[in-house]
């Protein structure tokens, strides 16, 4: 429009070094089409290509915070302490469900009790060496675990002829400590306890080879520390087959004979050991067997799951796989964020949450098959899983205690403690996975009602599903708490117990999960509880739960959780109805037993619930330890600094009076203290003993002093008259005391503390002259000045 002004301000501008610069960096990184028509290489992994291999005028998505998986990629390895040994083998086992119900083993009360003899008259076959125990704790890991060489411990065979099994647990989630052959074919097993603890024995896993078919074995495991189990009702072992895995494609399956639970006799002063022992024979010679307490859940096995979600085009639009933290070895704490996409602002604020999580407790592999369980629907392609990922925000939390998992533990993280009993806590750096979890939560409820939270457990002592939650005291919420357990028992009759739920909040599971994220303000918090045994309901009566009845389990609580907010509240309405009645039969059943009758039309729905429930001590609680290993030691060390240097405190006196005994009781002790002080002088006894008039009669001054001194010490100490204190008894025992040490004094020693008064041992003083001595007769009461001399006879002062 203005040529002129242009080519003048083409002449007057000067090219600006920096826009030259970023001209030629973004030329670099082919922000510009003649640079790639120029042939300049494109070394951007950031920009996107169309199909004809054009730029895009756009950037990829960035990554995540936290990366975890590639396509391409291994797994990240597991981490391990650099106490604990780990074979370079890896382990994998095939998905198998039975083909035929799985029931209890039977006793026929003619079942061997074997006796425990061990390694005194055995021989040690295994044994872990560098095992951290209690005493110690966790400084560091690794991947790998301990460095160096991997020794080989079991025994070493002397030839094909040589049956000894050849056992072996440093892999991923193993536990066995030790096994002693005590006969041919009969070994005795010792436990490893939870790391840097001295307790926790319960889960087993370990590999035994060389095996001879057609031959019955004995294993007998010694130190387990639970006085019930579900072994006493029936329960087995489980056995693992590699050959029938590869030729018959035969997974885990229950096996042994002669089961029996029973109390170790051995006493050597500590707590009291149980037995496991029981007998099997193995289906083929030069076999690889597992033994497992429960089916096995690893850290890897939950990463490839993890993997297949992440590399799969669909799951991942709606399932988001994010770090929650990482464990004290370092392992990854994984949370996954479960919802479908929402159109908008106002539809994704009004989702409500749901928070699940499992493995808080390593050896309760079950609550890791209901996770995949539930995994498995809610990703699925089904339309009621679509209706809840519309409807609801899902936040799973798969595995809370990754390190006790690898590790093989019980209960226990790395921090020797049951993380269970934490949640409470603010020690961030000792529990990581629990302070995490709680202040995810946290923030979930700052932005959107959380329906419902629970946390998947196992138990070892009773069989069957069910569920603890927390009595609700609101009123307008009454026994709203129970209508999902009630719910789920319908969905799942043959699997879940609604009559072995519970509802009371005890003072030690004030730690728990469930009691936390309760007085946090979820209403429906629950620790679901599944049997290591099976089911004694329905149709599954008496036989034990495989793999998918326990994954069954997820669908049924995305189930229920359809049910629960249905919009037509019939059915929500019918199982409030139904709890009442069931609530009002349980009152009734307990007045009775009490030998009582009651009236409940109209004030039943006033008594405790707490009351009628009994307590879950039946459940797998442990107390909580307090401080993690680690920072015990150093708290012990402080306690022990605190009492060293800690002055006693003098309790203070509350009246006047005491305070007054006090007072008198102080002078008179000073003034005992200084009389006994005076230095001796040689030759003054013999002096004194011809001279024995001078104590009669400053004996006689000293009384008719003290007579006349009496208003005087009333002014100055009070007119206390209840002192404990006996001023006669305690004058006449300083005045014996003078008496003895005037007699070894030197002859002519004067016997006055006053300049007025006269040293003549003869001389009366007049009977109504007030006696003019120092107002300052107790100079070493006084601080800040030197100590005078005190003569004996003429201060000791009475109270009337």
């Amino acid at each position: 429009m203005f040529p002129a002004l242009e080519t003048e301000l083409k002449q007057e501008t000067l090219p600006d070094p920096y826009e030259d610069f970023m001209y030629h960096h973004l030329q670099y990184y082919g922000y510009f089409k003649d640079s790639l028509m120029l042939g300049s290489p494109l070394k951007s992994r950031q920009l996107l290509h169309d199909e004809f291999g054009e730029v895009k005028p756009c950037l990829r998505e960035p990554r995540d915070l936290f990366a975890f998986f590639s396509s391409s990629g291994p797994l990240q390895a597991p981490r391990w302490p650099i106490e604990c040994e780990v074979i370079k083998e890896s382990l994998c086992h095939i998905e198998w469900v039975p083909p035929q119900p799985e029931y209890f083993y039977q006793p026929t009360g003619n079942e061997k009790l074997p006796e425990i003899v061990g390694e005194e008259k055995g021989t040690v076959v295994y044994q872990l060496d560098s095992v951290p125990t209690e005493g110690s704790y966790f400084t560091s890991a690794r991947v790998g675990g301990k460095r160096g060489i991997i020794r080989d411990l079991a025994v070493t065979l002397q030839g094909p002829e040589d049956n000894t099994l050849l056992f072996e647990s440093r892999f991923e989630s193993g536990n066995l400590q030790k096994a002693v052959r005590v006969d041919t074919y009969e070994y005795e097993l010792t436990l490893r306890t939870d790391l840097y603890t001295n307790k926790h024995t319960q889960w087993f896993y370990f590999r035994v080879q060389n095996t001879r078919k057609d031959v019955t074995y004995r294993f007998t495991i010694v130190n387990l520390l639970k006085p019930k189990s579900l072994y006493t009702i029936g329960m087995k072992p489980l056995m693992y087959s590699q050959l029938d895995a590869d030729t018959h494609n035969i997974g885990w399956r229950r096996e042994g004979k002669e089961i029996r639970y029973f109390k170790n006799n051995t006493e050597d002063g500590q707590q009291p050991f149980y037995c496991l022992t029981w007998t099997i024979q193995f289906p083929h010679d030069q076999d690889t067997c597992f033994f497992a307490h429960f089916y096995p859940y690893t850290y890897t096995d939950l990463q490839c799951y993890l993997l297949s979600v992440v590399n799969n085009p669909v799951q991942s639009q709606f399932c988001k796989l994010r770090t929650l933290c990482r464990s004290l070895a370092g392992n990854t704490v994984y949370l996954l964020t479960i919802t479908n996409p929402s159109r908008t602002p106002q539809e994704a604020a009004a989702k409500k949450a749901v928070v699940l999580s499992a493995r808080v407790h390593p050896g309760e592999s079950n609550g890791s098959w209901i996770m995949k369980g539930f995994l498995d629907f809610i990703l699925s392609n089904s339309p009621d899983a679509q209706l809840l990922r519309d409807i609801f925000i899902f936040k799973v939390v798969p595995m809370l205690n990754p390190d006790g998992v690898i590790v093989g533990n019980y209960r226990c993280s790395l921090a020797g403690r049951d993380l269970n009993r934490h949640y409470k806590t603010i020690l961030k750096e000792s529990f990581p996975c629990i302070w995490y979890t709680r202040n995810m939560i946290k923030r979930l409820l700052e932005e959107r009602e959380v329906l419902l939270y629970c946390d998947f457990h196992g138990h070892s002592r009773k069989n069957n599903i069910f569920l603890y939650g927390c009595n609700n005291n609101d009123r307008k919420y009454w026994l709203h708490e129970r209508v999902f357990p009630l719910m789920l028992s319908k969905n799942a009759p043959d699997k879940f117990s609604f009559q072995s739920c519970n509802f009371k909040v005890q003072k030690c599971k004030e730690g728990t999960g469930r009691v936390v994220m309760w007085r946090m303000g979820i209403l429906n918090s629950y620790t679901m509880e599944s049997t290591f045994g099976g089911s004694t309901l329905g149709n599954k009566r008496d036989t034990h739960f495989t793999t998918e009845d326990l994954k069954s389990l997820g669908y049924h609580v995305c189930d229920t959780l359809l049910d629960f907010c249905d919009p037509d509240r019939t059915k929500f309405m019918q199982c409030l109805a139904e709890l009442k009645e069931l609530l009002q039969q349980e009152i009734h059943k307990k007045f009775n037993e009490l030998g009582q009758d009651m009236d409940l039309e109209g004030s039943w729905s006033d008594i405790s619930l707490s009351d009628i429930e009994s307590s879950t001590s039946g459940s797998d609680s442990s107390l909580s330890d307090g401080l993690p290993v680690h920072l015990l030691n150093i708290a012990q060390e402080v306690n022990q600094k605190k009492k060293m240097y800690k002055k006693k405190k003098k309790k203070p006196l509350q009246t006047r009076k005491q305070r007054n005994e006090q007072y008198q009781k102080n002078n008179l002790m000073r003034e005992l203290k200084l009389t006994e002080d005076i230095p001796e002088r040689a030759g003054f006894a013999s002096t004194l003993q011809k001279q024995p008039t001078f104590f009669r009669n400053s004996e006689n001054a000293s009384s008719s002093a003290m007579r006349n001194e009496k208003p005087r010490l009333n002014e100055l100490h009070g007119r206390d008259k209840g002192s404990s204190l006996d001023p006669s008894k305690m004058t006449s025992l300083i005045l014996t005391k003078n008496k003895e040490r005037m007699q070894t004094e030197k002859p002519g020693f004067t016997v006055s503390c006053s300049p007025k008064r006269s040293t003549n041992p003869s001389q009366e003083p007049v009977p109504d002259m007030k006696p003019s001595w120092s107002r300052n007769r107790y100079p070493a009461a006084r601080r800040g000045r030197a100590a005078m001399t005190v003569y004996p006879s003429l201060h000791i002062y009475t109270y009337p």
